[in-house]
């Protein structure tokens, strides 16, 4: 899949395409059903098929402690979407600037001129432009001027809800991770590289490996029993904390830190995927790190009695 950096990197080869917009996090089976219409009509029409989307995403440049919080970094939704077939990536940056573009300079600037779109593919709440004022409808329109075609893909429901990824970040701050499974079409997983910290974990006897999450808030917290797969492992049993670390750390920002079980921990420069199973109980500041120090060896062996009968 192509990634293409803003819009100031459109070539003439991008135009003519199947074209649509939205976040895609979590790409769950609402956002699938979006992709299968566009890879369709993208195969009816013999174009390349092209997925916008914002980073950051707008809620977040708007109000960044409000914004809810991510399910997948922007790494991870270019794997999740190159895996369903598309053929581009364009990822657009959210500015002051674009927060202020009319939904009419938009579709001109953007769909029209640099794109060339034929059909366009929409979620059926799709907003965009200065205000949220533009809609499918005003898409559609703007079809019938420019000569492309609009259509809104159906909402996609389970168990008779919406799937949404509001609805995930629900299922996932419950800790019901079978309905976010089914949700998204597969384990609820956060991937990403291993990097230094501050080596407590170690000192405490307990070596831990810390992920950079590249968002500002993970949509669960607390301490968990995770698999881990890649640098050579596949489902590797380990606990998991997610949080701000309040014994040892005033940050705001999310952290994942894992700790394996019965096995050595050398893992600082590659990519790991931690896969959540069964939450263990929420993150609490201990007054002391002895304190710390306890409390991580009886949720290690209360995630080995988990393992053992599941």
């Amino acid at each position: 899949m192509e990634l293409i950096r803003g819009l100031h990197n459109l070539r003439p080869r991008h135009r003519g395409c199947v074209a649509t917009i939205g976040a895609f996090d979590g790409v769950h089976l609402g956002h699938q059903a979006v992709i299968r219409h566009l890879l369709e009509k993208a195969r009816a029409y013999g174009l390349p098929s092209v997925v916008m989307v914002f980073e950051p995403l707008p809620r977040e440049y708007l109000a960044p402690l409000k914004a809810p919080a991510r399910l997948m970094s922007f790494r991870e939704k270019f794997r999740a979407l190159e895996a369903l077939g598309v053929d581009r990536l364009l990822r657009i940056r959210f500015t002051e600037q674009l927060r202020h573009k009319s939904a009419q300079s938009f579709v001109d600037d953007v769909l029209v001129a640099g794109l060339g779109v034929r059909y366009v593919v929409l979620g059926d709440d799709f907003r965009f432009g200065a205000d949220r004022q533009g809609d499918v409808d005003f898409i559609k329109a703007e079809g019938e001027r420019y000569g492309y075609e609009a259509e809104p893909t159906p909402t996609f429901t389970w168990q008779r809800e919406r799937v949404s990824s509001t609805r995930i970040r629900k299922a996932l701050a419950q800790a019901d991770f079978d309905l976010a499974g089914q949700l998204l079409s597969r384990p609820y997983s956060i991937s990403g590289k291993v990097v230094y910290g501050r080596q407590l974990g170690r000192t405490l006897g307990f070596p831990t490996a810390n992920m950079e999450l590249h968002r500002l808030r993970a949509p669960l917290s607390g301490v968990y029993v995770v698999s881990v797969s890649g640098a050579g492992m596949i489902n590797a049993p380990a606990v998991a904390n997610v949080g701000t670390r309040p014994t040892v750390n005033d940050s705001i920002k999310a952290n994942l830190e894992v700790h394996l079980l019965d096995r050595e921990c050398h893992l600082y420069g590659k990519h790991i995927e931690v896969t959540f199973r069964h939450k263990l109980r929420e993150e609490t500041k201990f007054d002391s790190v002895e304190q710390l120090r306890e409390q991580i060896g009886r949720d290690i062996d209360r995630a080995r009695q988990w393992l053992a009968v599941n």
